[in-house]
């Protein structure tokens, strides 16, 4: 079946490409000071989250969280710089865009990319809502809300839908993506807006919503990491649920539908009658 028409699968992989450029550069800009305060100012003797490095020979790297702390040398705090040296930042280099510490080009890689996300974004939305396409992808249908509890178990039990249950997302596919599209990634793009001290004085609404810039930051922070994990997941699920097909439906539009296979037991019953 044509399951992606071509706007959809060409904003997919622009999300996807935005997406990647606006971690890299995010985590570049965040080794700026890698450290995360809730309210209006930085309370450096009570971070909630810090990656720092310690004065030993070699330096080991040590994250702290909520008062908590781990030894993470090598990953977070200190890791290997470009000479192989160990280099006091956050995050390691391969994990950031550019590569060495550069705030500046961070931060141009980061709006440039942020616009072009949020104008694909749009896009996305503006279709999906004239082609009803949003409405097939994020919106549950009633009979899928009352096997909800099935559903999840499904997902579970890696028992994944076949004939014409395959024909149409399954519940927690929409209910995951409404949250990513409605609730995760407009909260991003505010709290982003809340750490630019122009939109502040624009926008003055926006740092009373976060309770001030750095907790705008923190918030930034945690809906980037639910973000990943959503990737993570869902890239997982592409594989597992059959990764040729998933990619030719995304790549082509046609997806292929197999045939659901009922079990012997049933056959046998209804050779008899």
């Amino acid at each position: 079946m044509f399951r992606h028409p071509a706007v959809i699968r060409i904003t997919h992989w622009v999300n996807a490409l935005c997406l990647l450029v606006l971690l890299m550069s995010g985590l570049q800009i965040f080794n700026a000071h890698p450290a995360l305060y809730w309210g209006k100012v930085s309370t450096f003797d009570h971070p909630l989250l810090s990656m720092t490095s310690t004065d030993d020979d070699p330096p080991k790297g040590v994250t702290t969280l909520l008062g908590h702390s781990l030894d993470t040398t090598g990953w977070l705090g200190s890791s290997p710089g470009a000479d192989g040296e160990p280099a006091d930042r956050g995050f390691p280099s391969w994990l950031t865009l550019p590569s060495d510490q550069d705030l500046t080009g961070g931060r141009s890689w980061h709006l440039f990319f942020a616009w072009a996300f949020v104008l694909n974004g749009a896009l996305y939305l503006l279709y999906g809502l004239l082609s009803g396409q949003l409405r097939f992808r994020v919106v549950p249908q009633r009979d899928q809300v009352r096997h909800f509890a099935a559903s999840v178990w499904e997902h579970v039990t890696l028992r994944f839908p076949q004939g014409d249950e395959a024909k149409r997302y399954n519940v927690i596919q929409k209910l995951t993506y409404a949250i990513v599209l409605f609730v995760l990634l407009p909260m991003q793009v505010l709290a982003g807006l809340a750490m630019s001290p122009a939109m502040d004085a624009a926008f003055p609404f926006l740092l009373t919503l976060f309770d001030g810039r750095q907790s705008a930051r923190t918030v930034h922070f945690v809906v980037a990491a639910l973000l990943v994990l959503f990737v993570v997941v869902h890239v997982a699920l592409v594989v597992l649920s059959g990764f040729w097909n998933n990619m030719r439906g995304m790549l082509t539009g046609w997806f292929v539908i197999e045939r659901k296979v009922e079990p012997a037991s049933a056959d046998r019953a209804g050779d008899r009658a």
